[in-house]
């Protein structure tokens, strides 16, 4: 079993790395799914050796139907992260229809190589999965990256199986949204998927001693402002304890 950690900083994949996960997904902005991390995060998490460093490429929160400045963005940022040692990428463009962008994810494949390339969950958002399966097969992804078109794995659990099943040995379906310490086995034993992907983490207070509480720097949907989401160890552990018995 691969096991892939969301990280958001390179703490996060130091402690990937030390519970004995085999790969980081690199991200910034979690609370909108990820976005593409900075140059400066990307170059300082690949200082972490031995540990594999995926780095997602998207511009922007939202929909996964870009325009053409930030289609040029993710051009510029899987060159970037290429550059910068990154061992795979990590992509999801689809039409206005819902269907994959199969023109430019061809482009940013082709760009990509020689890394890995995944496509992320905007295979959740696509019309029809089995049609956007084929069509990632037939453009050479690596692996997709999926809930099961669910909020949550447990809930996409009878289409991922099914995804497994038609997938065979042509692409990795990899299995990723709401996998925690509890669920973790019980996904495994019903999947049997090759690589999984979670988030590990848990609130940690900030070191910030004066503090003016009600002042804020976010929207209305506001984060504490003191506290942050770290990566634990301990909860990767527990996962991968959790599916290999």
């Amino acid at each position: 079993m691969i096991y892939e950690i969301c990280v958001d900083s390179v703490a996060g994949v130091r402690a990937a790395k030390e519970a004995g996960a085999h790969r980081a997904e690199l991200c910034a902005n979690l609370l909108e799914g990820g976005t593409t991390p900075s140059l400066g995060l990307i170059r300082a998490a690949r200082r972490v050796t031995g540990i594999g460093i995926h780095v997602i490429i998207r511009p922007r929160g939202g929909d996964f139907l870009f325009d053409d400045d930030e289609y040029a963005i993710m051009q510029t940022d899987i060159a970037a992260a290429r550059q910068e040692g990154a061992d795979g990428v990590v992509i999801g463009l689809l039409t206005a229809e819902g269907d994959v962008d199969a023109e430019r994810t061809r482009a940013l494949i082709a760009l990509a190589r020689p890394l890995s390339v995944t496509f992320h969950r905007a295979f959740d958002m696509a019309r029809d999965p089995f049609a956007a399966l084929e069509t990632l097969i037939s453009l050479g992804v690596d692996r997709i990256l999926t809930s099961g078109q669910e909020a949550s794995v447990l809930e996409g659990l009878p289409l991922i199986s099914e995804l497994i099943k038609r997938a065979g040995e042509r692409i990795i379906i990899m299995p990723g949204g709401g996998i925690t310490p509890r669920n973790a086995g019980r996904i495994v034993q019903a999947a049997h998927p090759k690589e999984t992907h979670f988030a590990a983490l848990t609130a940690e207070p900030g070191g910030m001693r004066f503090r003016r509480d009600h002042v804020f720097m976010g929207g209305e949907l506001r984060p504490p402002e003191f506290d942050r989401l770290v990566t634990s160890g301990q909860i990767i552990r527990t996962v991968m304890k959790n599916t290999t018995g």
